[in-house]
């Protein structure tokens, strides 16, 4: 894939809240919306991915990234994985299209929460391009599996890579945040999620950790506000979320 083209992202990083968009893009194809499809009739949209999903002796890469990405819409995150690494497959070896692939694969295995699979795809998407598009997710996203089997060392090594990579990629730097304060390094947290917030990754998750890091620096009062932010924040979307189920009805 070369620049212009489309581009996946996911990122399976901490603080995402309920209306965090994952993919850029629906594979044009697919007609039904799985948000309105009956759980009964899911078996209509998965039916149809399926009948997309056939081997060929021509096969689109960039149309299974697309199924892929729909697997993963209606949490058949099996199903995910398997089409994301025949894409990877099927995909010139060294190109951009080959490492999306590899990193959605890694977000279909968090899913799972198949840590040494997900963390495998991310150093596969990795070994292609160290610096490409596509690597700030992969090293942030390598972060957080990291940091769920255990290795909260590598995962900050990886948290700082990610913002190397792209100093303006707002997930970067609440993982990193995240980590921060994991290893107790609160002033430092503090100043990461604040960079956070300011590329726009305002949400009540990001306030909440930052809150805590203020909280473990005996600022109490500013603690305090930075909570209070949080509960208000929380309580609008969980509003909006209401008022758009009501809406649907």
């Amino acid at each position: 894939m070369t620049d212009g083209e489309r581009d996946h992202e996911f990122s399976s990083g901490q603080g995402f809240d309920e209306d965090y968009e994952e993919f850029t893009l629906d594979p044009p194809e697919l007609k039904v919306d799985p948000t309105k499809v009956d759980p009964v009739d899911s078996r209509v949209v998965t039916d149809e991915l399926d009948r997309r999903n056939i081997a060929s002796d021509q096969v689109d890469v960039e149309q299974l990234v697309d199924v892929g990405l729909s697997y993963m819409q209606i949490n058949r995150f099996e199903e995910a994985t398997e089409t994301f690494e025949r894409a990877a497959r099927f995909a010139d070896e060294e190109s951009l299209t080959a490492q999306e692939a590899w990193v959605n694969k890694g977000a279909a295995h968090a899913e799972l929460e198949e840590w040494d699979e997900a963390i495998g795809s991310y150093r596969e998407a990795l070994r292609i391009d160290d610096d490409s598009e596509h690597a700030a997710s992969a090293e942030t996203n390598l972060a957080y599996a990291l940091w769920n089997a255990g290795e909260v060392e590598a995962a900050l090594h990886h948290a700082e890579r990610a913002v190397e990579i792209d100093p303006r990629f707002p997930q970067a730097w609440y993982n990193r945040g995240f980590f921060l304060h994991e290893r107790g390094l609160n002033e430092e947290a503090v100043n990461a999620f604040d960079n956070a917030i300011r590329l726009g990754m305002r949400t009540a998750d990001v306030l909440e950790e930052k809150a805590a890091a203020l909280d473990e620096l005996g600022q109490d009062e500013e603690a305090e506000q930075v909570q209070q932010q949080a509960d208000e924040l929380r309580q609008e979307r969980e509003q909006e979320m209401l008022q758009r189920q009501q809406q649907n009805r």
